[in-house]
C-alpha cells in the first residue's frame, strides 16, 4: 500500500483499501486478494459476507465512508489489539487463537475424533453454557419481536416464510460465537489455532401450520462439487433443546468419503445437487440446549420441517484459519 493510501485509512488495515478498490471497480477479487484471505478479512473486520456485498454495491460508497460504515457497525470499539491480530496475519505472520490460549480447555476426545473421521461430522455437548445459550435464544425473539411462550407471535411479519434471522452482532451471539470450546473444537479439527470466525446469521424454524410450511433450505451443499474437493468445517449451534422432529439439522453421514465415487456413478448430464435432493435421504441430529453441531461440507446437508410444538432456535457458527485450500472452480 503507497504513503497516500495509508493515509487514508484510519483502521490502518492495509488489505481494506485493496478490497474496497476492486469491489468498487468490480474487479475479480481473486486478481488482487485470493478468496481466503477476503474471506479473513472479512471475518477478521467482524462483518458478514452479504452485508458488505450488499453495502457496496448499493451505496459505492468513498473509501472513507465504508470505513465510517464499518466503525459504525462495530460499535463495541473494535480493539487495537483485535486490528493488529488481524494486520499481522494479512501479512503472513503466524497468530494465536482468537481467544489467547487453548491448552486448558476442554476439547474433542477420542471418540468424538473417530466419529468426525468416519462420518463426517461431530455434536460437541455443551461447547456453550446453558445461561449464554439461553440468553442467545432470547436475544433472537426479541430481535423479532417475539414471545418464546406465544405461539402465535412466532409467525409474525418480522420473521416471514423464511428460517433466516439477520442477527449478527448481538452481545450474546458474539460470546457464544467465541466460547472457548467452540474455538477449540475448530481448533482440534483444523489443527491449527490462527482461526477466524465467520459473522453468521441467526435461525428460528416454527413448528410447520397451515398457511406455514418449512421453507427450506433443503438437502444442499454449500460449497463447489469441483475437485478437488477440501476441507472447511461448518457448524450450528443450537440455543434451545431440540428433537429430531423439531425441524433438526439433518445431513447424510459418511458421505465426504463417498462423494467423488457417486460423483463419478452419475450419468452425463445429471445435475449432482438435483440428484442428491432426489434420492438421498438425510438424518436428523438432536441435540441439547448448548450443543453445537460440525460438520465436513462434503456432506449433503440441511434443515428440515418443524413438525413437534417449539420452534427450532439456533445460530450458525464457522471458523477457518488464515489460509485454507479451496478450488474457485464452482459447479
Amino acid at each position: 500500500m503507497s504513503t497516500t493510501q495509508e493515509s487514508r485509512t484510519t483502521l490502518r488495515i492495509d488489505a481494506l483499501y485493496t478490497f474496497w478498490h476492486l469491489m468498487r471497480h468490480e474487479t475479480s477479487s481473486s486478481e488482487g486478494m485470493p478468496w481466503d484471505l477476503k474471506s479473513t478479512l472479512l471475518a477478521g473486520l467482524g462483518l458478514n459476507h452479504l452485508e458488505v456485498l450488499r453495502y457496496l454495491k448499493t451505496h459505492r460508497p468513498s473509501f472513507e465512508a465504508f470505513e465510517a460504515w464499518i466503525a459504525a457497525l462495530r460499535d463495541d470499539g473494535f480493539a487495537e489489539s483485535e486490528r493488529e491480530r488481524l494486520r499481522r496475519a494479512l501479512a503472513g505472520h503466524a497468530v494465536g487463537s482468537p481467544i489467547g490460549a487453548l491448552d486448558t480447555v476442554e476439547g474433542l476426545g477420542e471418540a468424538e475424533l473417530a466419529q468426525w473421521d468416519e462420518e463426517g461430522y461431530v455434536i460437541v455437548r455443551q461447547a456453550v453454557r446453558t445461561e449464554d445459550a439461553e440468553a442467545a435464544e432470547l436475544a433472537i425473539y426479541e430481535h423479532l419481536g417475539m414471545s418464546r411462550d406465544d405461539p402465535e407471535s412466532w409467525y409474525s411479519k418480522t420473521l416471514g416464510h423464511t428460517i433466516w434471522v439477520p442477527l449478527l452482532r448481538h452481545p450474546a451471539l458474539v460470546a457464544t460465537r467465541f466460547a472457548p470450546r467452540v474455538v477449540k473444537a475448530f481448533a482440534q479439527l483444523w489443527g491449527r489455532e490462527d482461526l477466524w470466525a465467520t459473522v453468521d446469521q441467526a435461525g428460528l424454524n416454527p413448528p410447520e401450520r397451515p398457511g406455514w410450511l418449512f421453507p427450506g433450505p433443503k438437502l444442499h451443499w454449500d460449497c463447489t462439487l469441483a475437485r478437488p474437493h477440501h476441507l472447511e468445517i461448518q457448524g450450528i449451534l443450537y440455543l434451545a433443546e431440540t428433537e429430531e422432529a423439531q425441524g433438526a439439522f439433518c445431513c447424510v453421514p459418511g458421505f465426504h468419503k463417498r462423494l467423488n465415487p457417486w460423483l463419478d456413478s452419475l450419468p452425463e448430464g445429471v445435475d449432482p445437487r438435483a440428484e442428491a435432493l432426489r434420492t438421498m435421504t438425510a438424518k436428523p441430529i438432536a441435540a441439547g440446549r448448548g450443543d453445537l453441531v460440525l460438520w465436513h461440507q462434503s456432506l449433503p446437508h440441511g434443515s428440515s420441517p418443524n413438525r413437534a410444538s417449539r420452534p427450532r432456535v439456533v445460530q450458525y457458527v464457522s471458523m477457518r484459519p488464515t489460509r485454507w485450500d479451496y478450488n474457485p472452480e464452482w459447479i
